[in-house]
């Protein structure tokens, strides 16, 4: 049987800190989570805070590379472990979430850790450091807008997609949007949390912002609005071809297991080579399976459902 999950990658990313608008960064790493760099006239956003306190201060050192100003907002795309439970390194007057984020991590967040944890280990280096849950101290609903001295940045929930709380970040003076897991760019989307019917629309309403750079949640900044426009479109394709098979292996009364290896057989020849294709399968496809038989609200991963679920799969 395949190793669970992501326990067997251990292999370090390289990290890249590119500028692709005046004054916003993206710290990617090579399909590994991304976080995003905001700075205005008298201080800085940080957009998504690393899964650990000390992977938070990769981040931090990036931004002292290019500027001394004061970390004010941390924001958070979504409740996923990895994104937020960094966010104490930071030091930020405040953490910035949507309310549905925030109810997210009151109703699953101990279990998404453990979860998340157990299946991608490297991505959590240093738990030690994790101090507990990261809770948003300032939550709001559809949008809000922040201004760092005279740039404004708008946090904006465009509808349900990767999860049920996802947000983007829009500096309108560059065009430049930071859009969390709701697009990727060349690496697999982890949908295990995901609403397949609501994420295309979702994707159409961030498309219409014609953003010139966009910071995906996974893969490369993408800097002009052809790569833009071409991840949204890859980020559809994913969903498409992960969901239609299962609706349609639902519609004749197929097992999770008929569904997942069919689904599987048929996205490897595009997908394979994406980062974590392997990884989320499992999960894409027991939510999608679920959804086509509608179940509106993703059920609660936690460690003990992961490893059964993984074994009726692989095994």
């Amino acid at each position: 049987m395949a190793s669970f999950a992501s326990t067997g990658d251990l292999s370090e990313k390289r990290i890249s800190f590119a500028e692709i608008g005046r004054d916003l960064y993206a710290f990617t790493a090579e399909g590994d989570p991304n976080s995003g760099i905001i700075i205005g006239d008298d201080g800085v956003i940080v957009v998504d805070a690393q899964a650990t306190p000390v992977m938070a201060g990769l981040v931090i050192e990036r931004v002292r590379q290019v500027t001394d100003k004061p970390i004010k907002y941390v924001v958070l795309s979504h409740y996923h472990a990895v994104r937020v439970l960094g966010a104490t390194a930071y030091g930020a007057n405040e953490i910035l979430a949507s309310e549905a984020c925030r109810a997210m991590i009151a109703e699953r967040g101990q279990e998404d850790w453990a979860s998340e944890y157990q299946r991608f280990p490297r991505l959590f280096r240093a738990a030690e450091s994790i101090p507990g849950l990261t809770w948003p101290s300032l939550t709001f609903r559809q949008h809000m807008t922040l201004y760092l001295g005279k740039r404004r940045v708008d946090l904006c929930q465009l509808g349900r997609a990767h999860t049920a709380g996802d947000i983007v970040a829009y500096v309108p003076d560059a065009n430049v949007v930071f859009s969390g897991d709701i697009v990727e760019y060349k690496s697999a989307c982890y949908c295990g949390d995901a609403h397949f019917t609501d994420w295309p629309t979702t994707l159409e309403r961030l498309a219409g912002l014609r953003a010139d750079a966009l910071v995906p949640g996974r893969g490369d900044a993408l800097v002009g609005p052809e790569r833009v426009a071409e991840a949204v479109a890859l980020t559809r394709d994913f969903l498409c071809d992960t969901f239609e098979p299962v609706k349609r292996g639902v519609a004749r009364g197929a097992s999770l297991k008929d569904c997942f290896e069919q689904a599987c057989a048929s996205m490897r020849p595009k997908y394979a080579a994406w980062p974590i294709f392997e990884h989320c399968q499992p999960f894409n496809i027991a939510r999608a399976y679920d959804e086509a038989q509608g179940i509106d609200t993703p059920r609660v991963w936690t460690a003990e459902r992961d490893r059964a679920m993984w074994t009726e799969l692989q095994g």
